[in-house]
């Protein structure tokens, strides 16, 4: 890992980085903030986030943004690495009363050039479905008969342009579903109507655009019921919101992610656990314990095989779905890790000699699924590796983590993790194994308790990973419950199958923690079954590997990149977009990515950067 020197030039922002496909460089002029450009004051606000669309119109320039900061939430268009930011023109900007937005997605499914469907979710609680385009409030779920729902509207001048800005009240007396500010908030893969909230309280909840959520508090019967968890579904006469109410661990449920094939859904709460469910069958298939406090974050190598997750332990683990299993962890932050994103676009593809690989074509099948628009170059080397035996190649993922220190993190993930079996002649170097030992082998492709007791073997010292060296082909259909799922399948309404596809040196700052996250509820949050587990009895258990026995990773690159914590990391094919609590969502572009007319905007910058950033 590149070193930084010390004192004042450790606090400096990095302006770009480079890693071994070439130069990142942050792109000024891409910025994208409110409109005045002033740094937002963070103290007590939600978590700025992020989410795009691309409406695939006919001008080429069918990308969107959305972001909130504070009570307000904007919508523009984005321009990426081909053009600067124009602030002064938000197709639609909204500012909220009584409540602030906490997290937000678009339906990928229906957006038009004409018509978008957003949903927003608020630290009171409400979601909110939005058309920014046609500047349009479709429903608002989770609300009371008696909420009043008032518009203001007004003409704010500009220059050369006027444009309408909605200031909304939503003043709710006692919301009907839930009351805890919603966390996280997705459209179900595949569905143009049903979409998955979750809340701080712990509970998860289906909900379906076309119902309404009744003039009275729901009741529920019981679904199905596992460890730590339960589904019940909402008992009405008449079909009604939520369809559906997940009871997941003790303590909020602060992220969930869909699986690429949108059939497992893995979330991570306070009490410090990943569960990852069957989401049609409401099966668990498997579960792993931080080292120690809550999980902040979760998401899914493009294939489906591997989970990264991130949080108050300054870790990053990765978790093998197939062998049920934490098959390393990363060490590079000095401060809680708020997000963690695999880059679907960067996959090193290298031809090898045969001897060199002891994994099965199937293994690599979804490889050619990696992101929806890879480069063709890649993709066409993948399908040389699947036709050519005699010339198999190695795969390298690539993945992203930000946390609280202001401190963006890349790690490569290679075959000297995946497959420690296999021996290697040639040494990688893009990131170092520091503790030369793997965790123990055997597991089964669905199991999620004990792996096998054999001494583990040595690993090489080198880097990092992509997949396990065994595929079962059956176990993710071993998981699911036809019972279960043709019980799910009566309710209408689901449409769930119609889808259409080191602990050293911590460095914790005090302007750098969140307030609505209580480190003291992690200590007691430690939840295995129904009944709390002390964690010494979960660590060194298959659940929660002790340090020791697992690759710990060092980051490709470590560089600080924000004056405030970081809240937001998404890679697109041409960029790296991050945002900070300040309220900047700021554009990296990749290595000859950028035209040259951007390039010479900020090449005075380019250059005092590269001073600062020599290693």
């Amino acid at each position: 890992m590149a070193t930084e020197g010390g004192g004042k030039e450790m606090n400096e922002i990095k302006t770009q980085f480079t890693t071994r496909e070439g130069l990142y460089k942050l792109l000024p002029n891409s910025e994208y903030s409110r409109p005045n450009r002033v740094p937002f004051n963070s103290q007590g606000s939600n978590p700025v986030r992020v989410s795009f669309v691309n409406l695939n119109d006919q001008s080429g320039n069918g990308d969107r943004l959305c972001f909130n900061v504070g009570r307000e939430l904007y919508f523009y268009i984005y321009k990426g690495v081909r053009k600067a930011a124009d602030l002064s023109k938000p197709i639609d900007k909204r500012i909220y009363k009584g409540t602030q937005p906490t997290c937000h997605d678009f339906n990928h499914l229906t957006a038009t050039a004409e018509s978008v469907s957003l949903l927003v979710g608020f630290s009171a609680g409400q979601v909110q479905l939005i058309d920014p385009i046609k500047k349009e409030t479709s429903k608002l779920f989770n609300e009371e008969s008696s909420c009043q729902h008032l518009w203001k509207d007004w003409n704010e001048e500009r220059e050369n342009e006027g444009s309408k800005t909605s200031e909304e009240a939503l003043v709710t007396v006692q919301r009907l579903i839930d009351k805890s500010r919603v966390t996280c908030v997705r459209w179900v893969p595949g569905s143009e109507s049903l979409f998955l909230v979750a809340h701080s309280s712990g509970n998860m909840y289906l909900y379906n655009v076309e119902h309404t959520c009744g003039t009275t508090a729901p009741h529920y019967q019981l679904l199905k019921q596992g460890e730590s968890f339960a589904v019940h579904t909402c008992k009405s006469k008449s079909t009604r919101n939520p369809l559906l109410k997940w009871t997941v661990g003790e303590g909020a449920l602060n992220e969930f992610a869909f699986s690429p094939d949108g059939k497992f859904l893995a979330c991570v709460s306070q009490d410090g656990f990943l569960r990852v469910f069957n989401f049609d069958s409401v099966e668990l298939h498997g579960t792993m314990k931080s080292y120690f406090g809550g999980l902040l974050c979760v998401c899914w190598s493009p294939d489906g095989k591997y989970i990264v997750t991130g949080g108050e332990d300054d870790l990053v683990t990765v978790w093998s779905f197939v062998d049920g299993r934490v098959i390393a962890r990363g060490h590079g932050h000095k401060s809680w890790v708020s997000v963690v994103a695999f880059d679907p676009y960067t996959t090193s593809v290298e031809e090898s000699d045969p001897m060199e690989f002891s994994g099965s074509d199937e293994d690599f099948q979804d490889l050619l699924h990696f992101g929806r628009d890879r480069a063709n170059s890649t993709q066409s080397r993948l399908s040389k590796r699947n036709s050519t035996e005699s010339r198999p190649v190695s795969v390298t993922y690539r993945f992203g983590s930000v946390g609280q220190d202001t401190q963006l993190c890349l790690w490569d993930l290679t075959e000297d993790i995946l497959f420690p079996h296999q021996p290697l002649s040639r040494a990688r170097t893009h990131t170092n194994v520091m503790n030369a030992t793997s965790p123990p082998s055997g597991s089964t492709g669905n199991s999620v308790t004990t792996p096998g007791s054999s001494a583990p073997p040595p690993l090489p010292r080198s880097n990092s990973l992509p997949h396990s060296t065994v595929s079962n082909a059956g176990s993710k259909s071993s998981v699911a419950d036809g019972a279960i799922a043709s019980g799910v399948s009566k309710f209408a309404t689901l449409s769930l199958h119609d889808r259409k596809d080191r602990h050293h040196e911590k460095d914790h700052k005090r302007n750098h923690s969140m307030g609505h996250i209580s480190s003291k509820s992690s200590d007691k949050l430690n939840l295995v079954t129904k009944t709390k587990t002390d964690p010494a009895k979960t660590l060194g258990t298959p659940l929660c590997p002790r340090m020791e026995d697992v690759p710990l990773l060092e980051p490709l690159i470590c560089k600080k990149i924000a004056h405030e914590r970081l809240t937001v990391l998404i890679f697109l094919e041409d960029c790296v977009v991050t945002a900070c609590q300040e309220g900047f969502v700021c554009t990296w572009g990749r290595p000859g990515k950028v035209p040259a007319e951007c390039c010479s905007c900020s090449q005075e910058d380019g250059v005092r950067g590269a001073l600062r950033d020599q290693d």
